[in-house]
C-alpha cells in the first residue's frame, strides 16, 4: 500500500502521521513528541518513518519562519527563531539525505489553511484566510485557490494593532511587544496578562471582551486588505465557545456597514477539521507532489 506522510512540526511539539495515498484522512498511524533541538527531534522523525518503506511523498508543515522560495540559498530552512537549536536549520535538506522522495514544503498555518480549503470549514469557497490563535498566532492565506505569498509566507500574527481601551497589558512578543497581533492575543499572552490560563477564564471575564475585540480587529484588516470570502479561526484559544459570537459582535461594531460581507455566522467560522487540519493539509499537500 503507498502511503503519504505528515509532519506537523510545532515548536511546542511535532506530530508524524502516515495516511494511504487514496485515503488521506484515514491516519494509519501517528505519533508526537515534545519539539527539542532540530537534529534531535528530526531523527525522531525519520525513526517514525523508517517503519514504513512505501511512503510515496510527505508534507512538512513547519513552524516558521522558514525560507520557502524555491530558487533561495536557504530553501527549506528554519530561518532565525528563538527556538533553541533551529536557527538556521536545514529542516528540508536532512529530510532529503535521509530519504529521496517528493516533499511539500510550507508553515503549519498554510498546510491547516489548505486542509480547510479542501475537505474543511472553506471547502466551498476559494478564497480564505485561516487563522490559528494558540501558542503563536499566524495565518494561511489562499486566494484564488493558491497560497499567497511574494518574498516570503505571510506573518500576519505580527500585523500592527489598535489597543482596546481597558487593556494595560505591555504585551508578549519581543519584537512588537503591545504593538502586534501574537503579543496582544496569542495564549501564552492572554495567561501572562491574567495570571491563568485561557482555559481558566470564565465566561464572562473581561478577557474574552480583549480577546474578540484583537481578533474581530485582525479579521476587519485581513477583509479590508485580501476581501476573503470566509475567515476560518483554529487553534487552542477559539475553542472556547463563547468566542467567535463575540468576535463576530465586535467585528460589525469596528467594520461600521463600511463594506459588504457575507452573514457574519457564514463568515467568521470554526475550523472544520478540528486539531487534524494541519496533519490532513500535509497529507493533501503530499499527494498533489506526485499527482501533477
Amino acid at each position: 500500500m503507498s502511503l503519504l506522510g505528515a509532519i506537523e512540526a510545532g515548536g511546542t511539539k511535532f506530530v508524524v502521521a502516515v495516511a494511504p495515498v487514496e485515503e488521506p484522512e484515514k491516519v494509519i498511524a501517528r505519533e508526537s513528541f515534545p519539539t527539542e533541538d532540530g537534529a534531535t527531534t528530526v531523527k525522531k522523525v525519520q525513526e517514525f518513518f523508517d517503519q514504513y518503506e512505501d511512503i510515496a511523498a510527505i508534507g512538512i508543515a513547519s513552524f516558521g519562519p522558514i525560507d520557502v522560495k524555491p530558487d533561495s540559498a536557504t530553501y527549506g530552512y528554519v530561518l532565525d527563531t528563538p527556538k533553541r537549536g533551529w536557527s538556521g536549520y536545514n529542516f528540508l535538506g536532512a529530510m532529503k539525505s535521509w530519504r529521496d522522495i517528493p516533499y511539500y514544503w510550507t508553515t503549519d498555518v498554510n498546510a491547516a489553511g489548505w486542509a480547510e480549503y479542501v475537505s474543511g470549514a472553506a471547502s466551498d469557497v476559494e478564497n480564505v484566510v485561516y487563522l490559528t490563535v494558540g501558542t503563536g498566532v499566524g495565518a494561511g492565506i489562499i486566494a484564488n485557490g493558491q497560497f499567497v505569498g511574494g518574498y516570503s509566507h505571510p506573518e500576519a500574527g505580527h500585523i500592527v494593532m489598535a489597543k482596546h481601551e481597558k487593556d494595560t497589558y505591555e504585551g508578549l512578543c519581543p519584537f512588537h511587544h503591545d504593538r502586534c497581533l501574537e503579543g496582544l492575543a496569542a495564549g501564552p499572552a492572554m495567561e501572562e496578562r491574567w495570571g491563568v490560563s485561557a482555559k481558566e477564564l470564565p465566561d464572562d471575564h473581561l478577557a474574552w471582551e480583549i480577546e474578540a475585540y484583537y481578533l474581530a480587529q485582525a479579521a476587519l484588516t485581513y477583509t479590508a486588505t485580501l476581501r476573503p470570502e470566509r475567515i476560518v479561526f483554529g487553534g487552542g484559544v477559539p475553542h472556547r465557545e463563547n468566542l467567535l459570537p463575540m468576535v463576530r459582535e465586535s467585528f460589525a461594531e469596528q467594520l461600521h456597514d463600511y463594506l459588504a460581507v457575507p452573514d457574519l455566522d457564514d463568515y467568521i467560522v470554526s475550523v472544520g477539521n478540528g486539531d487534524n487540519a494541519g496533519i490532513y493539509g500535509c497529507f493533501y499537500l503530499a499527494k498533489d507532489m506526485i499527482s501533477d
